[in-house]
């Protein structure tokens, strides 16, 4: 489902390194990318191949060494630090292995803050930030801090936050890795289908082979390279009848 006939993501020919002492290790080699709109979009390949600098580069959350990257047709390279933030805060979501939550606040709380940020009335926010949880099946526990929470429903908090800001481009980082069978499912088809009903741009980086069978494309990196760019068949998402915490 291409939404738009221009790329939501666009790298050309980015390079990575890192130095430690007087070591330098390659992480991104003249790698060159297209993400369509609209896809969930699958990177996978072994630790240390670049997946995940991939993705924080084509976020904006680092820059690039060399090479042109660009988000919805918007290049990055010559954002500034607070032009970049505030393209992030507009356009994307984020959801990480960690979960990123804040101990003190309900899953509401989680929620509802950063759509402050993005100047939301009071009740626009709060229709928002209910209607993500719900859609999540978090309903009955919106008012619930992490503590009181299982990992499976803590996740399913981040993808609500990142939802409820209606962003262009979510971003996900091993977001089942931590997470037990039934609930890496849950996050997964929930993944999918943000990209099916709401036509956003998922970008997804995992070692879980479960992802394979719902994304509509699949990037295999090995050494700062992709060795292998294939679609998938495509594949109907339900709704949930249910949820496990």
């Amino acid at each position: 489902m291409n939404v738009s006939a221009t790329p939501a993501l666009e790298a050309r020919d980015v390079h990575k390194s890192f130095r430690a002492g007087r070591i330098v290790s390659t992480v991104l080699d003249g790698l060159s990318l297209s993400v369509d709109a609209g896809e969930l979009t699958l990177i996978c390949g072994p630790s240390g191949c670049g997946k995940s600098t991939l993705l924080s580069i084509l976020s904006g959350l680092q820059p690039a060494d060399a090479g042109q990257v660009s988000a919805l047709g918007q290049p990055l390279d010559g954002l500034d630090k607070r032009a970049l933030e505030r393209f992030r805060l507009l356009h994307t979501g984020f959801v990480f292995q960690g979960f990123n939550l804040f101990p003190a606040l309900t899953a509401y709380e989680q929620v509802a803050l950063p759509l402050g940020y993005l100047g939301l009335k009071r009740d626009t926010a709060r229709e928002r930030a209910e209607a993500a949880l719900i859609e999540v099946g978090l309903q009955s526990r919106m008012h619930l801090r992490p503590a009181e929470l299982s990992g499976g429903e803590k996740q399913r908090v981040a993808i609500a936050r990142a939802l409820a800001k209606e962003p262009a481009l979510l971003f996900a980082d091993e977001p089942t890795s931590s997470l037990d069978a039934a609930n890496g499912q849950m996050v997964i088809d929930m993944l999918h289908r943000i990209a099916r009903h709401h036509g956003t741009t998922v970008l997804c980086v995992s070692h879980d082979p479960r992802l394979i069978g719902h994304a509509d494309r699949l990037l295999t990196m090995e050494d700062g390279r992709i060795l292998e760019d294939r679609r998938t068949p495509p594949k109907v998402v339900a709704k949930p009848t249910g949820t496990s915490r």
